[in-house]
């Protein structure tokens, strides 16, 4: 039937290319493949634990793991999909997932919880229908390639659509005033806030404003739209982290405002500013799984998520405190992705003529940077008597937190080669270049 109704919107309409794979659709493929199996590999013993603490309730482990790999395959469909109809599908059936893991311990908060993580993201799908329709009847055509090609023929009329594939985006993203369902799947099993956070969920959303790029920017109120949505909610979100002392929630609002940087980054629509936003996506997926699942360790063995409560872990956790410690220092210090990229992005800003978005990324970046010192600090200092009780963790989680700070570290030294070899290729295509590197190769040596 999902096919069948292609002739309502247009009888004449041809797909040529239902699917379509290039260089950021594998960038997107990399990291749903490899941090989210390495999630669901962390799942095997952080939900042993959960069941052990849940022991008088029946053990539904195999449903979750079941929803995690739909999840997952339906990412793996909507990163590779050109037929709108087809990203339509995999977009709804990510909301529907969504759904069924943040609601999963069925109590009464998390069933709101998941219920508002729904409606929003239906409203978001909502909006991605009535897009697909424009696009049929108006341009008569459902690709999104071809969307992309006849962005400089119809010029503002192609920003209609693409203002309704945007507002979805911005939805998935969790961007304001939408960010309140991404807060409230805090309640979910830790592998449910690491997947969501970094590896899928909100990454959709911006791919999609990534993928509309070209045909966003400061000529059309799309763009406009898009760009002011994203500084604003990189703003606030960063303002709104540092009152927060529950760890979870500080990741939480700290994700929030990097996809508002992302999504500016889209708004913008310079291949400068697509790079910098694309580099973004990939550390934040690495640097961000690994501090959200560092963090459930830590709740299960010290008994608190709670910053205020991490004095000493560096005596009591010495393997999972480092490994913490890694990962804030990949959020805001050099030489680590995040902080080239934040410094790349506000170069694209200025060279745009973006006065308004320096500010507020300078802003931002300030408040970014009390939090994590706050954390920082916290996990290092050394409090007597502490004992150590890392001999509980297991071994399945310790093998992902090694892994992933392997890739932290791996991803900073393969920065250059992605870039010349998949970025760069993929910018030249879409663009037709870039009219100026956002990092000199003397820069890139010595990163």
């Amino acid at each position: 039937m999902l096919f069948k109704n292609i002739s309502i919107i247009n009888p004449d309409l041809e797909i040529q290319n239902n699917m379509y794979v290039d260089r950021l659709s594998i960038i997107m493929i990399l990291i749903i493949g490899i941090v989210g199996s390495l999630i669901t590999v962390y799942a095997l013993g952080y939900m042993k634990d959960f069941q052990h603490h849940h022991h008088d309730e029946p053990d539904r482990r195999p449903w979750f793991f079941f929803v995690m790999f739909i999840f997952l395959g339906a990412m793996v469909g909507l990163v590779t999909s050109n037929n709108m109809i087809w990203m339509y599908f995999f977009w709804e059936i990510t909301s529907l997932s969504s759904f069924w893991l943040i609601g999963f311990t069925k109590t009464e908060e998390a069933t709101n919880n998941a219920f508002r993580a729904l409606i929003m993201n239906l409203a978001g799908g909502l909006g991605f229908a009535i897009g697909i329709l424009i696009l049929g009847k108006v341009f008569g055509t459902l690709e999104l390639s071809t969307m992309l090609a006849i962005g400089s023929v119809y010029g503002e009329l192609v920003a209609i659509p693409a203002a309704f594939f945007a507002f979805a985006g911005i939805t998935k993203a969790a961007q304001m005033p939408f960010n309140s369902w991404l807060l409230g799947a805090m309640v979910a099993p830790t592998p449910t806030s690491a997947l969501l956070h970094s590896s899928t969920m909100v990454k959709a959303g911006v791919f999609m404003i990534i993928k509309l790029a070209p045909v966003l920017g400061m000529g059309n109120f799309a763009g406009i739209m898009v760009m002011m949505v994203g500084g604003i909610t990189f703003l606030f979100a960063t303002f709104a982290a540092v009152s927060q002392s529950n760890a979870k929630r500080v990741l939480a609002y700290s994700t929030i405002a990097n996809l508002g940087l992302i999504v500016t980054c889209g708004g913008i629509g310079t291949a400068e500013a697509v790079w910098a936003g694309v580099m973004l996506i990939i550390f934040h997926a690495v640097t961000k799984s690994l501090l959200f699942l560092c963090v459930g360790t830590a709740e299960h063995n010290i008994g608190s998520r709670d910053i205020e409560d991490m004095d000493g872990l560096f005596e009591r956790m010495p393997r999972l405190a480092r490994f913490m410690m890694i990962g804030i220092a990949g959020m805001f210090l050099a030489p680590f992705g995040m902080l080239i990229s934040k410094w790349a992005s506000m170069t694209a800003f200025i060279d745009g003529g973006n006065i308004l978005l320096v500010g507020i990324i300078c802003f931002g970046s300030a408040a970014t940077a009390f939090y994590w010192t706050k954390w920082l600090g916290k996990l290092s200092a050394i409090v007597a008597n502490s004992e150590n009780v890392e001999g509980a963790v297991h071994k399945e989680e310790t093998f992902v937190h090694g892994t992933l700070v392997v890739l932290t570290i791996l991803a900073v030294l393969a920065f250059p080669l992605i870039s010349s070899t998949t970025l760069v290729p993929y910018l030249e295509i879409v663009f037709g270049g870039l009219s100026a590197m956002a990092l000199s190769a003397n820069n890139m040596i010595i990163m």
